[in-house]
């Protein structure tokens, strides 16, 4: 099974600001993808790109997650080099799970990773983040 990574999206307030950020940037990537650079290069590379996802916290719920696609080297304006994990532009609606603040990303094992909602459900009206987490805090979402 593939290994996933864990970020949270500073700033975002839902999935679909997320969307709209993405939408944003688009100009800037490849087609079909989006990119998200962070400092630290993962060790365990091979795993997450065997079908590895990057699961997004937002307001400190897992919302969604993006298939990795690859690994690229970003040098910054500062001069430091980066990686960019390279996302599959397709967000892909979760099962909420409730999450603490951390910094960086962290890796996501198959086990701990929340299963995708159903198609049918992909376009739901999104809950406040506040019901959402106490939703996922006892089980129900």
């Amino acid at each position: 099974m593939a290994l996933n990574i864990l970020k949270l999206s500073v700033g975002t307030e839902s999935v679909e600001d997320l969307s709209a950020w993405h939408d944003a940037h688009r100009h800037i990537w490849k087609p079909g993808t989006t990119e998200h650079v962070t400092r630290m290069w993962p060790k365990r590379e091979d795993e997450i790109l065997n079908g590895g996802s990057l699961y997004w916290v937002i307001k400190g719920v897992i919302q969604a997650r993006q298939r990795l696609l690859g690994l690229a080297e970003r040098r910054g304006q500062d001069g430091i080099l980066r990686c960019a994990l390279v996302l599959d532009a397709e967000i892909i609606r979760t099962e909420s799970a409730l999450r603490r603040p951390f910094q960086g990303w962290r890796y996501l094992p198959p086990e701990e990773s929340p299963r995708d909602l159903p198609k049918t459900r992909a376009q739901d009206d999104t809950l406040p983040p506040a019901l959402a987490a106490a939703l996922a805090e006892i089980g129900l979402r």
